[in-house]
């Protein structure tokens, strides 16, 4: 898969694990490897990437002792998870058109 590809489907799935709530990068994870491969190595400087586009914000809380940093989705990450989709919108038109030409040319 087109690595610009993959990223924007990694963006849409960790912003779309969001809307549901905050959360943290371990819980983020298993979330998201229910849908696509991704690691805490792949996610973080994701998360980094998006906060720094004000996507998502951070906030740290304790836990058994520890800072753990927690996650939320912005306004702007729930804008960005609609023009996902209709840009997911678009391809699947022109993945149509491709099969369809496709299987008429096998005809």
């Amino acid at each position: 898969m087109d690595a610009q590809f993959r990223r924007g489907i990694l963006d849409a799935c960790i912003l779309a694990v969001l809307e549901r709530g905050e959360s943290y990068g371990y819980q983020l994870v298993k979330d998201v490897n229910s849908f696509i491969d991704i690691t805490e190595s792949t996610l973080y400087p994701i998360l980094k990437r998006l906060e720094a586009a004000n996507m998502l914000t951070v906030n740290s809380k304790e836990h058994n002792g520890r800072l753990r940093k927690y996650y939320q989705i912005t306004d702007a990450g729930r804008e960005r998870i609609t023009e996902l989709l209709k840009e997911w919108e678009e391809i699947i038109k022109v993945y149509q058109y491709i099969t369809k030409e496709r299987s008429e040319d096998n005809d």
